[in-house]
């Protein structure tokens, strides 16, 4: 179907606002795909509506494929911050920027950390079942503690890690800082501890959140040598990416009582297979993968988005939100 307008093929996930945004040009077509659409399904999609400008997506996966049946892409956006999905070298290679949506779901992952730590400290899911359960005579056997002056380990400090740090120390935690990238100096002088030493620091934690992006760098970053390293009472939360964590290792600490407990929202495989052990233990708090997806988050994610993509149609790149600058370079 011959057309002189360029296609954005995005996810459902968009929300319609932002959606308008874009089409309010009279040069650019709308197309909506399923927002678990992966694979051969679209592939399918695709290749129906190519040549495809832009895509604008949220966990699906492209790469050669998919680049090949769209020929014409100037831009991929996340509907998000992570890009572990991206084939970033074929971007590259291709002249393509991947962007990102900059600081527009922060918060919302930060609030999520905070949330799980909070269920876990309040045993927030034993106590409402001693309700529900008419068990009420059993409460002095759960009782909860306080994340007050308790000792918090944040790995990462980017957009979600400084806010994560951020409310940790509102709640008058002891709050340290792992981020080789992170000049010592920038993390003294926000107020909290910079850590170089990762497995001393960890033994220090009575929490660790991670917020540190996925990578052959961190992936088993919390393996069962590391997660050795931590305190018994502690408690390990994840709201990165899924493969950080050891999860059989993760698994086999907090059966064995070397670990109190851990708030996982990602996981290795998504979505997660219903026989995952971790789903079984009455000590792990978990959500789908939700961490950055709330009302106003998804707005602030598909308006950014939405900006992201008309910068590269009009010539001017919105620098801080390209993954890989380099091809702006060239």
């Amino acid at each position: 179907m011959a057309t002189n307008k360029k296609r954005v093929l995005v996810t459902e996930s968009m929300t319609k606002a932002a959606r308008d945004v874009l089409e309010e040009r009279d040069n650019i077509e709308v197309i909506r795909f399923t927002h678990l659409f992966t694979g051969d399904d679209f592939r399918a999609v695709v290749k129906e509506h190519a040549p495809v400008a832009a895509f604008a997506l949220g966990a699906t996966r492209i790469s050669t494929e998919e680049l090949d049946l769209a020929r014409e892409t100037e831009v991929v956006a996340r509907i998000g911050v992570g890009f572990d999905a991206i084939d970033i070298p074929e971007l590259n290679k291709r002249g393509i920027p991947l962007m990102v949506a900059g600081t527009a779901n922060s918060p919302s992952v930060a609030e999520q950390a905070i949330f799980l730590m909070m269920m876990l400290a309040k045993r927030g899911a034993e106590l409402h079942a001693l309700v529900t359960e008419n068990r009420w005579g059993e409460r002095l056997g759960m009782v909860p503690f306080d994340l007050y002056e308790k000792t918090v380990l944040v790995i990462g400090f980017g957009r979600i890690g400084t806010r994560t740090a951020r409310r940790c120390d509102a709640l008058e935690m002891n709050v340290l800082v792992y981020d080789p990238y992170k000049p010592e100096e920038e993390i003294r002088s926000a107020g909290y501890e910079p850590v170089s030493d990762l497995d001393a620091a960890v033994a220090r934690a009575d929490f660790i959140s991670i917020h540190c992006p996925k990578s052959p760098e961190t992936v088993g970053m919390f393996d069962a040598a590391r997660i050795g390293r931590m305190k018994s009472t502690a408690y390990l939360v994840n709201t990165a990416r899924g493969g950080i964590i050891d999860e059989p290792a993760l698994h086999a600490a907090l059966v064995g009582g070397q670990l109190a407990g851990a708030g996982i929202d990602v996981f290795a495989s998504e979505p997660v297979e219903p026989d995952n052990p971790l789903l079984k233990l009455p000590n792990v708090m978990t959500s789908p993968h939700m961490a950055g997806v709330t009302q106003e988050a998804l707005e602030r994610m598909s308006m950014a988005t939405a900006r992201n993509i008309l910068s590269v149609f009009d010539g001017d790149p919105i620098r801080e939100n390209v993954i890989n600058k380099e091809v702006l370079d060239k």
